[in-house]
């Protein structure tokens, strides 16, 4: 397994299966984690969940709207002030609605799928610096094999995901121009994992994710990694 010690990841939408397995992982791997979620209730289940696995790197559960702009840099300015960077970032901000052809893909539904853009949006705003200023970064997201082939029943999913992927091919560029800018090798990189369904590949989501450590920034930078495959 890689080894991540002294690193330090934020996990965007802990609460999730495959947030608590990534959160197991990194931990095991060596590295501190900020697993993040909006429902106290839920983050106090993932605690429970991963002291029971047994030890790790220190970890912390704190609860934040990801949606919420101000909210996402006060947990920033706050990590900050506890003298906490971050080295990765790995967005499990999702979910699905859909079904129904075009006439059943609908605005609520949309704004509900929308969350996880702004999340990332967000997220990925307020912790640039930190990810410019390692020496070895790594940010992901996960998308979907529908932006391949959009279907009608899935049109809202599949415009957000590739919103997103587009969002994450910009931080990638984003990191490549700094690092010439600054005449330095390049250490950041941004990720795209593509799934069909992510149940059943948790597991194999946090593998890679921790493996991007393991890889030359420039060889993974502006990448998308099909997990289905």
């Amino acid at each position: 397994m890689s080894d991540l010690t002294g690193r330090t990841v934020l996990v965007a939408g802990a609460t999730s299966t495959s947030g608590r397995v990534a959160v197991q992982t990194l931990r095991a791997a060596g590295a501190g984690v900020i697993a993040v979620g909006h429902d106290p209730v839920k983050l106090e289940a993932l605690a429970a969940q991963v002291d029971a696995a047994g030890t790790g790197a220190p970890w912390m559960t704190p609860s934040c709207d990801l949606a919420d702009e101000q909210a996402v840099h006060g947990l920033a300015d706050r990590l900050h002030a506890g003298g906490v960077t971050v080295d990765g970032v790995l967005h499990l901000v999702g979910g699905w609605r859909g079904g129904g052809g075009l006439a059943g893909q609908s605005d609520d539904d949309y704004r509900f799928l929308e969350r996880s853009l702004t999340g990332l949006r967000f997220v990925s705003r307020a912790f640039d610096a930190d990810l410019r200023a390692s020496d070895a970064a790594r940010e992901a997201i996960v998308s979907s094999v529908s932006v391949r082939r959009p279907l009608a029943g899935g049109a809202n999913y599949a415009a957000i995901k590739a919103a997103s992927e587009a969002w994450a091919r910009a931080l990638a560029q984003g990191f490549a121009k700094a690092a010439r800018d600054a005449e330095r090798p390049l250490a950041a990189a941004s990720v795209v994992f593509r799934v069909k369904a992510l149940a059943g590949l948790e597991q194999t989501l946090a593998d890679r994710f921790v493996a991007l450590w393991d890889a030359d920034a420039a060889d993974v930078n502006d990448t998308v990694i099909d997990l289905t495959a």
